[in-house]
């Protein structure tokens, strides 16, 4: 499946008077958005905003935190064998 496969375009939504948006039903199923998830805003002056699921970020958060700590140990390890 090449890059271009991955992009979607969802259509438009339009902002209510107290800023919220409906998130288009393909776009939930697609990113398995469900009720009560939390979402976060993400901006970029420049090129616009952005939502991403908070657990997407967290689980991607810890995978990170867990590659730091193996790295940090294989170097301990390393050390101790000089």
């Amino acid at each position: 499946m090449g890059q271009s496969d991955r992009k979607r375009f969802y259509g438009a939504v339009t902002v209510s008077e107290r800023g919220q948006i409906v998130i288009p039903a393909e776009a939930r199923r697609d990113f398995g958005i469900e009720v009560g998830d939390k979402l976060l805003v993400l901006g970029n002056l420049d090129e616009g905003i952005a939502l991403a699921k908070a657990s997407v970020l967290i689980d991607s958060l810890s995978n990170l935190t867990s590659l730091i700590q193996s790295v940090e140990k294989q170097d301990d390890e390393e050390d101790d064998k000089e």
